[in-house]
């Protein structure tokens, strides 16, 4: 049964819901009173052929099931938790390819391969170069301004840096960012009406994704680079990745590298604006804290989901195989279990076990390092260039199911 003590209807994963807020209030009733509850969904609406999922709010119980792959599937159902009711089950499985909906030990092979990307020594290598992107993407936007000199902070900051970011780790070139950028929002915006992008339309985007990378992929197998296209796809003796593994690895990079970082770079400056004493004190300070507590506040995803793979028990709650279970990182950072004052954002908060990145586990994020240290550095650009910064309008949010989208942020200098 639902939780008697929100609306009838309730539904945390609605994107109309989520195209005007998170719903942090009802999060706060169901950490309280039911925090693994049952959230009804017609057979089908969402493109599964149940009739709903568990809502999972607290921090304990999102770790738990994060960390225990052997009784909640990423694989089964994916860990997209809300589809489009016209997705054929087909179209669902064929994600199965993609690492983040992988169980081990398939993905724990293809995670090993990865992962040759995003060592620490692979993070400092592209320490000066992303110093100096995001220098040049904040004076660049300072030059673009509209008469006002005002401008959109989403388009002129907060997408450059994670695209330019990945075009640095993988070899894109440069010149080809916006091509991923267009395509990676196709694949997200699907339910937002302002874009009148349809399924189909991502399905396409997602194929342009996989082509181009495939090529970059088959490129370095013919003639192999000191770049980590070349560590993934044409290592010797190492096992590597297919050219199809590479495409999809990509795809995979253009969502959770990219659409995840910008939000939290959109949310992270409306924050800091919003707040102006902690922005005070980062001009002032730049505590190595501040990106953790950006990433726990914002939460860019806002929910993934698994699938019981066994009758089993969570909360007090009997789950049976083949429930889905909802994730709600959104909910589990605002957990007071676990953080003091957890409605305040703190950039000096300390220590910060936020689940931003996931709830550890196979699949906690692999780019954790990468994320923080673009955050740092744009923020730290910011800082220096534009310390009068200031909100010039009320952010627009993406119309979604699970990513926590900022589409517009006017903001003004000085005055």
């Amino acid at each position: 049964m639902s939780c008697p003590h929100l609306p009838e209807g309730f539904d945390a994963t609605d994107p109309d819901l989520l195209e005007s807020r998170v719903p942090h209030p009802e999060f706060a009733r169901l950490r309280r009173t039911a925090p693994v509850s049952w959230c009804p969904q017609p057979r089908g609406a969402t493109g599964f052929d149940d009739d709903g999922y568990w809502a999972v709010t607290r921090h304990a119980d999102v770790k738990y099931v994060s960390t225990h792959p052997e009784l909640y599937s990423s694989r089964e159902n994916t860990a997209i938790i809300r589809f489009n009711g016209h997705i054929s089950r087909d179209q669902i499985e064929a994600q199965r390819l993609i690492m983040l909906n992988m169980d081990p030990p398939e993905h724990t092979r293809v995670r090993q391969i990865v992962q040759r990307g995003f060592t620490p020594r692979a993070i400092r290598s592209l320490e000066s170069a992303l110093r100096e992107r995001a220098r040049r993407i904040v004076e660049e936007a300072s030059a673009s301004g509209d008469a006002d000199g005002g401008f959109d902070f989403v388009t002129r900051i907060a997408v450059e840096l994670p695209l330019q970011a990945i075009a640095e780790l993988i070899g894109v070139p440069q010149e080809d960012r916006a091509r991923i950028f267009d395509w990676s929002n196709k694949m997200v915006a699907y339910d937002d009406p302002e874009y009148a992008i349809t399924e189909e339309i991502g399905a396409e985007a997602a194929a342009e994704i996989i082509g181009y990378s495939m090529n970059l992929a088959a490129a370095r197998k013919e003639c192999p680079a000191g770049d980590i296209v070349t560590r993934l796809v044409a290592a010797e003796d190492e096992g590597n990745l297919s050219s199809d593994e590479f495409g999809l690895f990509v795809l995979l990079l253009a969502v959770a590298g990219n659409e995840t970082t910008r939000n939290a770079i959109s949310h992270g400056m409306h924050a800091l604006l919003t707040h102006p004493d902690q922005w005070e004190l980062y001009k002032r300070e730049r505590p190595a804290t501040a990106a953790d507590e950006i990433v726990r506040w914002s939460s860019p995803v806002i929910s993934f989901q698994r699938t019981a793979t066994r009758d089993t028990e969570l909360g007090g709650r009997e789950i049976r195989k083949g429930d889905r279970v909802g994730l709600f990182y959104s909910s589990a950072n605002r957990d007071p279990e676990v953080f003091e004052n957890p409605e305040v954002f703190d950039i000096t908060r300390d220590p910060n076990p936020h689940l931003g990145f996931g709830g550890g586990g196979p699949h906690f994020c692999l780019g954790k390092s990468l994320a923080l240290r673009e955050i740092d550095l744009i923020f730290g650009a910011i800082a220096d260039t534009f310390p009068d910064l200031r909100l010039a309008g009320d952010p627009r949010r993406l119309r979604g199911s699970w990513l926590n989208g900022i589409k517009e942020l006017r903001v003004g200098i000085g005055g």
